[in-house]
């Protein structure tokens, strides 16, 4: 009996060390010494020993046990280090390679062409005004000569407030004309006033959301010839001395005359095409002189001081500027877009 132990020992100590990964050693373990296995049914035989045997057989069984467990334990420990080897060997990073680059920002179109516009108009002589977005009916309709069956006051071209009776998203920047004449007046005035504006429009060359810088000059002789030739130079600072431009005859109800400046169409060259619609030329902004009413909502005397107005649109800009032909993508926040114009800032 004592020579069948130590071939059990030989035999499970061999086939135990010989594993080479949990699994066989799991294997292994449970062939040896399970409710099945060999040990344990040797010592269920231990009973049928000679009786002067039986605790030598025992206790050498007993003991093989305990090796067997000890060396089970042992090989896992020796199989978990090698297997931890591995994994670090197979996931190292090598410091020394170079991190990989982060993508640079930089500032949206939409912000360059405002700040342009704002620079250009600073180097003229406007000061820079700012009004709230949330704004009165009062200031963006009826202070500024736009009464209530006026086609502007229907609902499907103003965000109007829900809960919050006779406010609303301003629709323009002219508000932020009546808050500036209110502060100032009497005194001569010449102020920009730039800010986001809302309006229920959304197609290739609109956008619900945009961008507007407002000008306005009121003083004492102010006349139209003061309004084309700050337009005038105006354009000829942003987009060369040899643009091509013209002011013709158009209608708001806070200006009166009005016109609107047409630059040449820089995707054709003035050929006519689907953005300019044939035409060969852009509006870029609404101008005029600044209605009487208006003037007296602002706290000036018509009859001693006059002035003029004018609202560029910034994507307007913008697209004329870096040849974008469809608003639309100026808020889409793609990447590859966005990235084009890293070259215009520099």
């Amino acid at each position: 009996m004592a020579g069948d132990v130590e071939r059990l020992r030989a035999v499970a100590q061999g086939e135990i060390e010989g594993a080479q990964d949990l699994e066989s050693l799991e294997a292994a373990r449970v062939a040896w010494l399970g409710r099945k296995g060999p040990i344990a049914s040797a010592l269920r035989e231990v009973k049928d020993a000679p009786p002067e045997q039986r605790r030598a057989l025992g206790l050498g069984l007993n003991a093989l046990r305990g090796e067997l467990e000890e060396a089970c334990a042992l090989r896992e420990r020796e199989l978990r280090g090698l297997e931890l080897a591995r994994r670090i060997e197979a996931e190292a990073l090598d410091v020394t390679l170079p991190g990989r680059p982060r993508a640079v920002g930089g500032p949206h179109p939409l912000l360059m062409a405002e700040a342009e516009l704002v620079a250009v108009l600073r180097e003229i002589g406007f000061s820079v005004f700012e009004g709230p977005e949330v704004e009165s009916e009062e200031l963006n309709f009826e202070a500024l000569n736009i009464p209530r069956d006026h086609p502007a006051r229907e609902m499907q071209d103003t965000f109007y407030l829900e809960g919050l009776p006779g406010l609303l998203l301003r629709t323009h920047t002219s508000p932020a004309q009546i808050r500036a004449m209110r502060e100032r007046a009497p005194q001569p005035l010449r102020v920009i006033c730039p800010g986001r504006v809302y309006r229920r429009d959304d197609d290739v060359t609109h956008s619900p959301v945009f961008h507007q810088v407002e000008g306005l000059a009121v003083g004492e002789g102010i006349g139209m010839h003061h309004l084309k030739g700050t337009l005038y130079e105006f354009a000829r600072r942003l987009f060369g001395a040899d643009v091509r431009l013209r002011l013709r005859p158009s209608y708001f109800p806070f200006t009166e005359p009005s016109a609107e400046l047409d630059v040449g169409c820089v995707f054709c060259g003035g050929a006519g095409c689907r953005v300019c619609k044939g035409t060969g030329f852009l509006e870029i902004l609404g101008s005029g002189m600044v209605h009487p009413f208006v003037l007296r909502q602002g706290g000036y005397d018509p009859e001693r001081c006059t002035g003029f107005a004018f609202g560029v649109g910034v994507e307007r800009i913008a697209m004329l500027r870096y040849g974008v032909d469809d608003i639309r993508l100026m808020f889409q926040s793609d990447l590859r877009f966005l990235g084009a114009f890293q070259e215009w800032e520099a």
